[in-house]
């Protein structure tokens, strides 16, 4: 059999995510790392100093010129990906990444996934939950009916934010939910601590909570500091079907079942031998080789990403988002101060009498 090509990469944003490229690449048999590009100089210096012979640049614009590579990783912060993601493409790569969220909006994620499919061109997005043992041992456990119709999803998330950990968490519950349509999303968003991460505003405490046309809902309890329900869980993720209950951890390994039967916690699920970035790339090069991109994983993180901005949406026009996102056009703005006496006047309707 005949050795499989290898491809070359570059990295463009060397932190968190650009980060677990550039090791994933490394340590990838199917890619030679050959350049990076971060504005920071000390990153650079670092990157240099532990990869001998990869190019690194200041502006991304001047590696896409003077090193164009088989594949390019978008890693910079979201408002960035669309301008960066659309000017790689313009070199013609074999293939691309681009990290979750695909961009700062739905309508910039949506620019981006469009482009790649016209071009032809596969794409990556490194989804850890989709890339990770247990987690896909759930998923898969769920797609059997293990616990009956999934009827709701519960995700509890202390220290991050609707934008920047709620995307990788919807895309799980849209994974599970597979072709049943986003419906709509009501949002509660405290933003009194003024709090900024990863380049984006954020929340300091939400409650986020989403639906289906099939009635199957997601709550996303999300913020600086979150009450658990089970002690010592900074993430939890509570699947409820008609037929029993999956609980799990976020990012530890193993879960607990419940169902007909009992009780019973699984576990330790073997972890895969690759990082979950190493996982999305080879999968990509597969994708490549074969000449077959497959953009089920970018579809499902653009619907991920339409629920965080529904969630925000919600918040910033005080009301009930509806899908398709796109068409989604916000009320006027109202002074109707619920929870306070009707004063009996000043318009209305009466809600004794909806039926009327």
């Amino acid at each position: 059999m005949s050795e499989r090509p290898v491809y070359s990469a570059a990295v463009v944003g060397c932190g968190a995510g650009g980060t677990l490229s550039i090791r994933a690449l490394a340590a990838s048999e199917r890619y030679e790392l050959v350049a990076v590009c971060d504005q920071r100089q000390e990153i650079r210096d670092t990157v240099a100093k532990e990869f001998p012979g990869v190019r690194t640049y200041a502006d991304y614009r001047q590696l896409l010129a003077e090193s164009p590579t088989d594949v390019v990783c978008v890693s910079t912060y979201p408002p960035s990906h669309e301008e960066i993601a659309l000017a790689a493409l313009e070199t013609r790569p074999r293939g691309m990444l681009v990290e979750k969220p695909l961009g700062d909006t739905a309508a910039a994620g949506r620019r981006i996934l469009d482009a790649m499919v016209k071009s032809g061109t596969p794409l990556a997005v490194p989804h850890g939950l989709v890339a990770r043992a247990t987690s896909l041992e759930v998923l898969g456990r769920v797609r059997a009916g293990d616990i009956g119709e999934l009827r709701l999803v519960e995700i509890e998330n202390a220290g991050w934010d609707i934008i920047n950990a709620g995307i990788h968490w919807f895309q799980f519950f849209v994974t599970l939910i597979g072709d049943d349509p986003l419906a709509g999303v009501l949002a509660a968003v405290d933003t009194s601590s003024r709090t900024f991460r990863d380049g984006m505003r954020v929340e300091t405490e939400a409650v986020t909570y989403g639906w289906t046309r099939s009635g199957a809902r997601v709550v996303l309890h999300s913020g600086d500091h979150v009450a658990h329900s089970r002690p010592g869980k900074d993430t939890l993720f509570r699947l409820v079907g008609t037929g029993g209950v999956i609980e799990f951890w976020g990012w530890e390994n193993g879960y607990r079942i419940t169902g007909p039967t009992g009780a019973a916690e699984v576990g330790p699920v073997p972890e895969l031998d690759r990082s979950g970035h190493q996982v999305h790339l080879e999968e990509l090069a597969r994708h490549i080789d074969e000449g077959t991109p497959d953009y089920t994983v970018a579809d499902a993180s653009l619907r991920a990403l339409e629920l965080c901005e529904a969630a925000y949406l919600s918040h910033r026009h005080g009301c009930l988002v509806t899908f398709p996102l796109a068409d989604f056009q916000p009320p006027e703005p109202s002074n109707w101060d619920a929870g306070t006496p009707y004063p009996g006047e000043g318009g209305g309707r009466d809600g004794r009498r909806l039926g009327a």
